[in-house]
């Protein structure tokens, strides 16, 4: 059992929702095929870029989101640094508060549910949101 973090890799990307493969092939690089966590953290990672492109000042010119995935004990944490937006991340909670659900806004929702943790802090780099999945089970 890991009892430190350790850097697993980094990624900068533009700021632009062309730029969503990047973020989602850098993740599956990284864990390999062969991990069971794939699907779900490429998913995860791609949602949060989204968040990143849509609703920070990464979307304006010359904004970027940086993708870091860390080794921490018993899993992997992949956190999305952005420019800081107006809004703080947050889950919302039915379609009939945010009608807009129905096409959109449900990426915390799947962060939280498919996520062993997840959460957010803003610092001198941005906003940093962050998900946690538990190690691979054993076969």
């Amino acid at each position: 059992m890991r009892t430190q973090a350790v850097l697993l890799g980094s990624l900068t990307i533009p700021g632009q929702s062309a730029c969503l493969h990047a973020a989602r092939e850098f993740i599956a690089r990284a864990l390999g095929p062969g991990d069971a966590r794939l699907d779900t953290a490429v998913l995860l990672t791609s949602e949060l870029v989204t968040n990143s492109v849509k609703h920070s000042e990464s979307r304006h010119s010359g904004g970027t989101v940086t993708i870091t995935l860390i080794s921490v004990p018993d899993g992997i944490r992949v956190e999305v640094i952005d420019d800081v937006g107006e809004n703080e991340p947050a889950v919302r909670l039915s379609q009939v508060e945010s009608p807009e659900l129905i096409e959109s806004g449900r990426g915390l929702q799947l962060v939280e549910f498919l996520s062993a943790n997840w959460g957010y802090y803003r610092d001198t780099a941005g906003t940093v949101t962050w998900f946690e999945l538990t190690e691979q089970p054993v076969e």
